[in-house]
C-alpha cells in the first residue's frame, strides 16, 4: 500500500503540490488527471524522490519513504521507476543497453562502466524487449528510433528494474495516436499480467477513462477529484480543467445509477 499524507512541495511562496493525501492499493491503475501546472508532475517526483516535499510524508509497505536516504534511497528509486515524456535514453547506446541501465541498482559499479553485464540481466532485457515487440531492434542505437519505440524502451527499463510501481509522467505527450494507444497498451499489459502498480499522469480525459480504474483530479497542487471514472462526469471534469477543457475532454461519461458525485474541491474515497 503507497500512502500519502498531507504531501506539500513549495517553490518559494508558490506551492506546485498542496498537502496531497490518498491511498493507492497494490496492483492499481490510477491516473492523475488535471490542466497543465496542476502539479501532477512534482507529485509523481516526490513519490520517487527526485523532488524533495516540503511538508508531509511519504509511506510504502509501512516505511517512511520520505526519511530515506543514500543506499536506502537508491533501493527505492528502483522499486518506484519513472518513466518520463522525453524517454530519457542514451541515444549514442544500442537499445539493449539502454534497458540494462534498468539494472544499475542491483549490480556492483563496475559491471556497468565495463559493460560487463551479467548474462541473467541481459536475458531478463531481452525478455523486457520481447513484451514489447522490440527484441528485433535490440543492436540498433536509441537515437534512431521512432518516438514510440523509444518509448517502448523506456518501460522495458523500468520493467527490468523489477519495481513495484511505475510512475508514468505525460508518457504519450510528445506521440501520434497510434503510438500513445501502444504505449499504453504496454502499461496496461505490465500493470495486468505483472501486477505492478502504475500511477500515470494523462491529459486526455479519453485515455485516463479507457485505461484507468481510478482517477485522481489536481487543480492547483490540490487533490479535488478522488474516485472512478464513470463518476468523472462532463461538469467535474469542465470545472477541473477549466479553459482547457475543450481540448482534452472527449465523450464524458454519464453517472451511473446510483453513483455518488464528489464536489470539486473534495477529495472523495475511491
Amino acid at each position: 500500500m503507497l500512502v500519502v499524507e498531507g504531501l506539500t512541495c513549495r517553490f518559494g511562496t508558490k506551492a506546485a503540490v498542496d498537502n496531497a493525501s490518498f491511498s493507492i492499493a497494490p496492483g492499481s491503475f490510477v491516473g492523475v488527471i488535471g490542466r497543465s501546472g496542476a502539479g501532477k508532475s512534482t507529485l509523481l517526483r516526490m513519490i520517487n524522490r527526485l523532488a524533495a516535499p516540503t511538508e508531509g510524508r511519504i509511506l510504502f509497505e509501512g516505511v517512511d519513504v520520505t526519511a530515506l536516504r543514500g543506499k536506502d534511497l537508491r533501493q527505492w528509486r528502483a522499486r518506484s521507476a519513472m518513466i518520463f515524456q522525453q524517454f530519457n535514453l542514451v541515444g549514442r547506446l544500442d537499445v539493449l543497453t539502454n534497458v540494462l541501465m534498468g539494472r544499475l541498482a542491483a549490480i556492483p559499479s563496475w559491471r556497468s562502466l565495463t559493460q560487463a553485464w551479467p548474462e541473467q540481466d541481459k536475458a531478463l532485457a531481452m525478455s523486457a524487449l520481447e513484451q514489447f515487440d522490440m527484441a528485433s531492434l535490440a543492436a540498433q542505437r536509441a537515437d534512431q528510433l521512432s518516438g514510440g519505440q523509444q518509448q517502448r524502451v523506456a518501460i522495458a527499463r523500468a520493467l527490468v528494474q523489477e519495481p513495484d510501481i511505475i510512475l508514468a509522467d505525460e508518457p504519450i505527450a510528445s506521440l501520434d495516436p497510434r503510438n500513445t494507444r501502444i504505449v499504453m497498451d504496454a502499461l496496461l499489459r505490465i500493470n495486468k499480467h505483472f501486477g505492478i502498480t502504475v500511477i500515470c499522469n494523462l491529459h486526455s480525459l479519453d485515455l485516463a477513462r479507457s485505461y484507468c480504474d481510478r482517477l485522481i483530479g489536481m487543480s492547483a497542487g490540490r487533490v479535488v477529484f478522488d474516485g472512478a471514472p464513470a463518476v468523472l462526469t462532463d461538469l467535474i471534469a469542465r470545472e477541473l480543467y477549466d479553459l482547457e477543457a475543450n481540448d482534452v475532454m472527449g465523450s464524458a461519461s454519464p453517472v451511473p445509477d446510483g453513483a455518488t458525485v464528489p464536489e470539486l474541491g473534495t477529495a472523495a474515497a475511491a
